[in-house]
């Protein structure tokens, strides 16, 4: 009677602590998984150059140092010489980490090379390939390593972000295999068109997203590529006050669905940052923009569009060091007009005309853009004496963008500081000076 009588207390307690634990322990402390270790090894020097251990181990900290800022994941740091092994804590140990990022630093005729993969360690599977060249004769000390961490980086970064997202899985059945393989042809193909930005370029890329869509009407990836790609158009002024009207509001509910499925999307959260840049939330965009930096470091184009944040609310002096930072880690190559006419802009709020003039020719080198560049270099130009040069860069601009005006130059100014406002109006006066029709 009492061996039953404990058994039957045991039962009773054993239930009591069932009903008990649910409420006391949180189910995301219980299931939650632990974020994957990535182990960054000592970039391997191959290249026979007596620079190339120095610039090996530089690249190396780089690359440590951006993704351990990345806080989805841990990353175990290279030793300092393999015949000297440290201690590492068990959870962060070489043999327990998910992924290894392995590299080797070659030497060409006038170019570094920098050859990385990233491999599911478990399996040996490459999850990603990734190479960059940098100019070997620079004159900056800090561009090269910087560069070269960057190149690869930038698309590794993105690659993991997007394996972490699908949950590390892989595509199994034929529809999804060929939906996948789809959907990255459309989108590299629809961002080769754009690279060399026009308006022609952008109608093309434009349509192969929204034909991609319609087949497809439940991809998140098509829908948020289309939606960065509008963003672009309405900064670029190339759709029609009504046109950009929908494709705001087309882009914007897009985001939303896209936020909730992926909420820790690099692609999401940089077309949640373009979104707000575009339809002047300033403020907001910064936190979105940094968010999206967050994950990828080394995005250029999150850096662009925090500097075009900060342009507006008054900061000329951050947002020329943020483009600045932007033009140290060049990628995506994409955007890399896009930061260059961004610290000449800076310069020209700065007042320095003169060192505004070479970043504005560089950004215009690449891609032409909607012919604002061209105004932009006019009123540089301007400013600084040289008023034939200012008028063919004017003549040019309104060639590429016919009918402007000084009404019409400026992009929107809601939610812009009284400081920006003040500055743009006197670069409207140096426009109208080289040329540009005041009505």
């Amino acid at each position: 009677a009492v061996a039953t009588g404990v058994a039957v207390g045991a039962v009773v307690a054993l239930a009591a602590a069932a009903q008990v634990v649910p409420q006391v322990i949180r189910p995301d402390l219980v299931f939650r998984r632990a974020p994957p270790t990535v182990a960054v090894t000592a970039i391997v020097d191959a290249s026979g150059d007596p620079r190339g251990a120095g610039v090996a181990a530089d690249v190396s900290a780089r690359l440590t140092d951006g993704f351990a800022r990345i806080d989805t994941i841990r990353v175990v740091a290279p030793r300092v010489a393999e015949s000297t092994p440290r201690a590492e804590p068990a959870a962060l140990s070489r043999a327990s980490s998910e992924y290894e990022l392995r590299g080797e630093l070659q030497r060409a005729e006038r170019t570094w090379v920098l050859r990385a993969r990233m491999i599911r360690t478990a399996t040996g599977e490459v999850q990603a390939v990734a190479t960059v060249s940098v100019d070997a004769d620079t004159q900056d000390p800090q561009l090269q390593p910087s560069r070269l961490a960057a190149g690869v980086g930038h698309p590794l970064a993105r690659r993991l972000n997007e394996t972490l997202e699908t949950g590390g899985a892989t595509a199994t059945t034929t529809t999804t295999v060929a939906s996948a393989g789809r959907t990255k042809v459309v989108i590299e193909q629809a961002t080769a068109a754009i690279n060399q930005t026009s308006r022609e370029r952008f109608g093309m890329a434009q349509t192969m997203l929204k034909d991609a869509l319609a087949a497809e009407p439940d991809n998140v990836d098509l829908a948020v590529a289309l939606a960065a790609l509008q963003m672009r158009g309405i900064q670029m002024v190339w759709y029609t006050p009504d046109e950009a009207a929908a494709a705001e509001a087309q882009a914007g509910a897009a985001l939303a669905r896209a936020l909730a499925a992926k909420p820790n999307s690099i692609a999401v959260l940089e077309t949640q940052c373009r979104f707000l840049s575009a339809t002047n939330r300033f403020v907001e965009s910064l936190v979105s923009c940094a968010r999206a930096a967050s994950l990828d470091p080394w995005n250029g184009l999150a850096l662009y569009l925090i500097g075009l944040g900060q342009l507006h609310l008054g900061r000329f002096e951050d947002a020329l060091a943020t483009f600045r930072q932007a033009d140290q880690f060049d990628t995506p190559a994409v955007s890399r007009w896009t930061w260059r006419l961004g610290a000449g802009w800076a310069e020209l709020m700065l007042g320095r005309a003169d060192d505004a003039v070479p970043w504005i020719e560089q950004s215009i080198a690449i891609t032409p853009g909607s012919g604002r560049s061209h105004m932009l270099l006019a009123a540089a130009l301007q400013q600084t004496g040289r008023t034939d040069a200012a008028r063919t860069a004017m003549q040019e601009g309104l060639r590429l963008r016919p009918g402007t005006t000084s009404k019409t130059v400026a992009p929107p100014i809601r939610s812009a500081s009284p400081l920006f406002v003040e500055e743009s109006a006197r670069l409207i006066a140096l426009m109208v000076a080289a040329g540009l029709p005041e009505e």
